[in-house]
């Protein structure tokens, strides 16, 4: 479980904890493209979804889906950046002059495949956008990326009038969700470095350090271990622990305290995320007979994941077990979510979801127990859904970590 933190950290600030927007490190100089001929079928296959949903193009402007398209990330400015992919013809991109010798650098073979427009500070790029959709036959209905800046959105609305603007939402899930083996080697990679964090910070000791300087370390221990940028270092404490998204602060860690460690980052351009819950000293006996159950329900959720289970039998599996032990209102958020070169994304863990698990989706399977005012607890692995099952990419001890 991610949350919305203090930004990523680098190895290549100058001092640790230099923030970054997260869009400038998601897929940064770091990460290694995959070869050409994934990125031509991945603009063929959305190119295919797209005429599925009776869409004329999309339209990806810098983003997450852009760099799953194209392979590198360009900065996200105010000039208009805007790959056009045709349901059927030769894509488009639309871009600053002066970012075209980056994105001819970056995307090397595949720029011979591309018609590449640069625009000159003079001119309206929206008015470009429109000559590249207008030269397309039949046009209806164009989508938009959902991450698209609003300003942008308006103005194409205005300029592709009266063409009709819906999202794309549906067409780039569809294809992210199902991870190729190169994928889950590297998120199973990224998972491996944040292991490796993990076992170093629950070796240390926590007791008479503050949440904020805990999570210092383990973002440094992030980074040491390989990763690219560390995103999030959640340190949950006490009576915080049952916060699920808690923000460390100055608390400073005793015995009797039970701690949410939370932790993960970006590695080659994919994510990790991982959970393990410590107590400070000896548990009482509730708190270990609640970490029971969430062990069992964690293990059963994991051993529920197998192509054409859906999504949320998967989080029933966890839920029914929580709630046969009285904790039922103490879970109170979903099993799990996606993960890929985001944190978050689809398949989603969580009742509603009937779509049937596929080889391929990566999720990762959290429950967890909050008592609000005393503590809580969470276990948290990424699986990937295989043929004849699933596979665990955190291989660290789940059991209760017992620190001083």
């Amino acid at each position: 479980m991610a949350a919305a933190g203090p930004g990523r950290w680098s190895l290549r600030s100058p001092a640790l904890g230099v923030r970054y927007p997260v869009a400038d490190m998601s897929l940064g100089v770091s990460a290694r493209p995959f070869g050409p001929a994934v990125y031509r079928d991945r603009l063929r296959l959305a190119a295919r979804e797209a005429a599925a949903h009776d869409l004329r193009a999309l339209l990806i402007t810098p983003s997450i889906d852009y760099a799953y398209l194209l392979g590198y990330l360009p900065p996200a400015l105010e000039r208009l950046t805007c790959l056009v992919l045709p349901a059927d013809g030769v894509p488009s991109l639309v871009l600053p002059r002066l970012e075209e010798p980056l994105a001819r650098h970056r995307l090397g073979q595949l720029a011979d495949e591309l018609d590449l427009v640069a625009w000159d500070e003079t001119q309206d790029p929206f008015a470009v956008v429109n000559g590249r959709i207008a030269a397309v036959d039949g046009v209806r209905r164009v989508a938009v990326q959902d991450q698209m800046w609003a300003t942008f959105v308006l103005r194409l609305r205005a300029a592709l009038d009266p063409v009709d603007l819906v999202t794309a939402g549906a067409c780039l899930a569809s294809l992210r969700r199902v991870k190729s083996a190169e994928e889950v080697d590297r998120l199973r990679a990224a998972g491996e470095a944040a292991d490796a964090a993990m076992h170093a910070i629950t070796d240390e000791r926590l007791s008479g350090r503050t949440e904020a300087e805990i999570s210092v370390r383990v973002r440094t221990l992030l980074l040491e271990a390989g990763h690219d940028s560390a995103d999030f270092a959640i340190v949950g404490s006490g009576p915080n622990s049952a916060s699920p998204h808690h923000e460390p602060g100055e608390r400073v860690l005793g015995p009797g305290d039970a701690i949410v460690l939370d932790i993960g980052g970006t590695r080659d351009g994919y994510c990790s995320d991982t959970t393990r819950t410590a107590f400070v000293g000896e548990p009482p006996a509730e708190f270990a007979e609640l970490y029971e159950v969430l062990e069992r329900a964690q293990a059963a959720a994991c051993d529920a994941v197998r192509p054409g289970v859906a999504a949320e039998e998967v989080d029933a599996a966890a839920r029914r077990i929580i709630e046969a032990a009285g904790h039922g209102s103490h879970f109170i958020h979903r099993t799990g979510h996606g993960i890929g070169m985001e944190t978050h994304e689809e398949p989603y863990v969580v009742a509603g979801n009937r779509e049937p698990l596929q080889a391929g989706h990566a999720f990762s399977i959290e429950p967890g127990i909050y008592v609000p005012g005393r503590w809580g607890a969470r276990i948290e692995d990424i699986m990937v859904c295989t043929a004849d099952g699933g596979e665990r990419l955190n291989r660290t001890p789940r059991s209760l970590y017992l620190v001083a």
